[in-house]
């Protein structure tokens, strides 16, 4: 009996780490490729280990294109709209949680249906919009529109429910207001939630390319989701620059995974407590 419990463990283990390597393999092969001469990336049979470790083609690119530019600009507009959105979306979710007005669940269910409504269908409306505003080709007009989130709203609302709702009255009776409530006792109790939002919130925003697409016309304020784009019309031949592009731009939200699995775990684990 002992012995086919260990022989049902070693197949889960097999399969998880099969399954990790088929994941892991893409990017693995796209790390060794940004070494490679484009020589090397036209070999067949196909090469997976360059002949030469080097990093010309990561100075190649740095030099050829803004990318530093794109990379500064991507940091800023990926940051503000994160934390604004970690504001907003968990102050409007506190009052959904734990707030009562007539009518509440109402907005909640109209604000639901917002989920429904593809992006594409709404951009003409917005592009409209944000020229009118005067934001086009501006920081204003890649941050402001994205820092309330429906998702973000439901995912935070459905942790703040899971807290008793006996805390919130004591701290009503020794007399502190909601903000301070919110501030003070909900976010603290949150905290997990907020890094796993924050960090689904991170990777959306890093990857969002058809709004800045859209939005954004000149590299001052063009973001790397839009360089890697336009790499692949410059040096369409040189798919080694292009992995060496898309190496560094996916590596500062593997740093972010890694520094905060724990938590994302977590959180997620958490999140499905109470609906």
């Amino acid at each position: 009996m002992k012995r086919k419990g260990y022989m049902t463990i070693g197949a889960k283990w097999l399969v998880l780490t099969a399954g990790s390597v088929l994941m892991l393999l893409p990017y693995i092969w796209m790390v060794f490729s940004s070494s490679k001469t484009n020589t090397e990336m036209m070999r067949l049979p196909l090469q997976f280990f360059p002949d030469r470790w080097t990093l010309d083609n990561y100075r190649t690119v740095l030099s050829r294109m803004n990318f530093g530019r794109y990379y500064l600009n991507t940091v800023f507009v990926t940051f503000t709209t994160v934390l604004l959105q970690l504001f907003f979306n968990s102050l409007a979710a506190f009052v959904f949680a734990k707030m009562r007005f007539p009518g509440k669940d109402k907005l909640f269910g109209l604000l639901l249906t917002l989920l429904m409504i593809p992006p594409q269908m709404t951009l003409i409306a917005n592009y409209k919009t944000v020229d009118a505003l005067g934001w086009l080709d501006s920081y204003k007009a890649l941050i402001i529109p994205g820092i309330i989130s429906v998702y973000g709203i439901f995912f935070l609302r459905q942790f703040f429910l899971t807290i008793p709702d006996e805390m919130l009255e004591s701290a009503r009776i020794d007399g502190a207001g909601y903000f301070r409530i919110y501030a003070e006792i909900m976010l603290p109790l949150c905290s997990n939630a907020m890094v796993a939002y924050g960090i689904f919130a991170l990777l959306g925003q890093w990857n969002e390319l058809m709004w800045p697409m859209t939005m954004t016309s000149s590299d001052r304020v063009r973001v790397l989701s839009l360089a890697l784009s336009s790499m692949q019309g410059q040096v369409a031949t040189e798919n080694n620059l292009i992995m060496a592009g898309a190496v560094m731009a996916t590596l500062p939200m593997i740093v972010v995974f890694i520094v905060g699995q724990r938590s994302l775990m977590e959180g997620i684990a958490l999140g499905g407590l109470k609906a």
